[in-house]
């Protein structure tokens, strides 16, 4: 997974804490990590398309969250920026090589090593999506909200 997915989540806690202060310009909420605007606006753009977050055009835009941290989950962000691709894929290996000259009959059942990561990864993808963005923000220590605040107050 890329380091865009840890980006967008960081990007809405901190809209999430600074809402009243919404839309905020994705320049500011760039210099709250010391990232390059266009870098972070690539990141953000999958997270408008996917509903998660708005953004305002103009001058006085930006962005916010476009709905409650309750209803968005860990595995929406990871799917909005990622892609709902599968992060195993089985390129069937056991049928090269040596098992070139199997029967078919032994690959009729699927592979033990596809079956272990579907397992795995229905559990990762059950866990994010069972986990919310108000579960983070109630998690995350309130010194870290109100150095958001001053930092992006700032003048």
């Amino acid at each position: 997974m890329g380091e865009g997915v840890e980006w967008g989540l960081h990007c809405c806690l901190v809209l999430a804490w600074l809402d009243d202060l919404a839309p905020l310009p994705a320049g500011r909420l760039a210099e709250v990590f010391d990232l390059p605007p266009e870098y972070l606006k690539k990141r953000l753009q999958p997270l408008v398309k996917a509903g998660i977050l708005s953004s305002d055009a103009g001058a006085r835009g930006g962005y916010r969250l476009a709905r409650d941290p309750a209803g968005i989950t860990l595995m929406d962000v990871v799917v909005a920026i990622e892609g709902g691709l599968e992060p195993f894929q089985c390129q069937e290996v056991r049928q090269r090589g040596a098992g070139a000259t199997a029967s078919a009959d032994e690959f009729r059942r699927p592979c033990g090593i596809l079956t272990a990561f579907r397992k795995a990864e229905l559990a990762w993808r059950r866990e994010l999506a069972a986990q919310t963005l108000a579960d983070l923000l109630a998690a995350t220590p309130k010194t870290a909200q109100q150095r958001a605040r001053r930092f992006v107050e700032r003048v």
